[in-house]
């Protein structure tokens, strides 16, 4: 379960921008704000059935945005390749020929 939401928290800041003002402020609630669905239905005036059918709704978006921008996937590359920067270069025998491949590998990702 928190894997999901930490993946949703990052879908979120990626595509909120995509997202309604009702969609954003839902998903706000319920992932960043940890609302229950009740509580967000009482302040919405809603039923829990209402605010869980659109959450569902928007979290099939969000994956279909990333599915057809990968932005999450390249912002995991890209920590991926820097973490093994910072390695490669507090190693005593920093090779050259790997931080430019992994500075080419990031340039790629752009």
């Amino acid at each position: 379960m928190l894997e999901k939401t930490t993946r949703m928290n990052y879908l979120y800041d990626f595509y909120q921008s995509l997202l309604t003002p009702k969609q954003s402020s839902y998903m706000s609630l319920y992932y960043l704000d940890d609302y229950s669905l009740g509580e967000i239905a009482e302040e919405y005036d809603v039923s829990r059935q209402a605010v869980y059918d659109n959450i569902k709704r928007t979290e099939q978006m969000l994956e279909q945005y990333e599915e057809k921008l990968l932005l999450f996937q390249k912002f995991e590359a890209r920590q991926r390749i820097l973490k093994q920067l910072k390695e490669i270069s507090q190693a005593d025998k920093c090779k050259d020929d790997q931080v430019l491949s992994l500075i080419d590998s990031l340039e790629k990702l752009e």
